[in-house]
């Protein structure tokens, strides 16, 4: 028998109030600025997966996860059949499995000290009780291979590939001009292309969301925590036993950072949702989008936000790939051809890059292992657009 619903006198007021004050912020002009950051779940931060809470969680829970998923490769090994015990012990995997374990505990000196210096910053946010939250080692071990991409020798060449083409159009403005040109790199991660575009003199903001990447990147602008070149090493790749040549390629030890970034006057982070920047209170003359377009859950969404935020006759440059949120999260998943009718129908013009082409094919790899038995190479399009003055 179908249900029958009945509405008693405090739900349809409860309801009645809803419609109303979405009347109302719909009338006052407030209802998109409602809906964006209830979207971008800005009202609910403090709990979200990228959340200040979540990434210290994650942080501090490292040794802990990455243990108790060694127990559990332990126990897998132990579980083969007795006539191959022998040859896993003439192997040394056990050996191999005390080498994992002793490779967490050297990268929990950097995942510990992260989350100390999180408290020590954020002191009021961690005085308020909140509810305990599972860590995400996952997002743990990505930020700490972005550690090798953005501030190692070893990711020298990966970033150098992408760099380059970033930085060759910027150092088209002449170098006098350059303090007064202000640039934001929206989802900056470890900030080293924003720092980078910084160093040849501009106004460069990193802005970025993920609390993983940005305290990640605190942990390297702090004095306190790095005040020298290389002082720190991990073993990034430990956690992945796929793919390997070797061991000692597995377990190698990597030393960062290469280079000693400090917040300045030409250098700014800027912890806030891209989405929820306001053009009304700041506004740039380029905005330089790397491997970032794609992650939007809306990309139409986040290419009007772009023209918004630079002033009239300001550059869009572009480098990445077009890799969709999958389950049908993202809005809508569009090929190249559509990422650029879209750029143009907002007010975008995009320069032609030689032999009438507007963009450029850019073959790059990201967070890759130079020693690991494959790779995942990205067919990267490069773009420079101009906003109408």
């Amino acid at each position: 028998m179908d249900s029958i619903w009945f509405l008693s006198p405090d739900m349809i007021v409860l309801a009645l109030f809803f419609v109303f004050s979405i009347a109302f912020l719909a009338h006052s002009g407030s209802f998109s600025s409602f809906t964006r950051a209830l979207i971008q779940g800005n009202l609910t931060r403090h709990d979200g997966p990228f959340s200040l809470r979540k990434a210290v969680s994650s942080y501090e829970n490292y040794r802990k996860l990455s243990m108790n998923e060694s127990s559990r490769m332990r126990a897998s090994s132990s579980s083969i059949l007795r006539s191959q015990r022998r040859l896993v012990h003439q192997l040394g995997y056990s050996q191999k499995l005390d080498a994992l374990d002793a490779s967490i505990r050297a990268n929990a000196v950097i995942t510990d000290e992260i989350a100390r210096l999180a408290h020590k910053d954020h002191p009021a946010f961690f005085a308020q009780r909140g509810h305990a939250m599972a860590g995400d080692v996952g997002r743990v071990r990505e930020a700490l291979k972005h550690f090798v991409r953005d501030w190692s020798e070893e990711g020298k060449e990966e970033r150098e590939t992408m760099f380059s083409h970033i930085l060759e159009v910027l150092r088209r403005v002449p170098e006098g001009a350059r303090r007064e040109q202000k640039v934001l790199v929206p989802g900056a991660g470890l900030g080293r292309l924003a720092w980078e575009i910084s160093q040849l003199g501009f106004d460069t903001t990193a802005n970025e969301l993920s609390y993983y990447m940005i305290l990640a990147l605190r942990f390297l602008l702090s004095p306190s925590a790095t005040n020298r070149v290389n002082q720190h090493t991990l073993q990034p790749y430990s956690h992945w036993f796929s793919h390997q040549r070797s061991n000692s390629a597995l377990f190698r030890r990597i030393a960062f950072p290469d280079a000693l970034p400090r917040v300045s006057p030409s250098f700014h982070l800027l912890e806030e949702d891209f989405l929820l920047l306001d053009p009304a209170a700041r506004t740039y003359d380029c905005i330089v989008t790397l491997f970032f377009i794609d992650t939007s859950l809306n990309v139409i969404s986040t290419i009007e936000h772009i023209h918004a935020l630079l002033r009239a006759g300001g550059t869009w440059i572009n480098l990445g790939p077009l890799l969709w949120t999958a389950g049908a999260q993202a809005r809508v998943e569009l090929s190249l051809e559509e990422v650029v009718r879209v750029a143009e129908s907002v007010g975008f013009t995009l320069e032609e890059m030689g032999g009438g082409e507007r963009t450029r094919e850019v073959r790059c790899e990201y967070t890759a292992d130079r020693q690991a038995m494959m790779e995942w190479v990205y067919k990267a399009q490069f773009w420079v657009a101009r906003k109408g003055a």
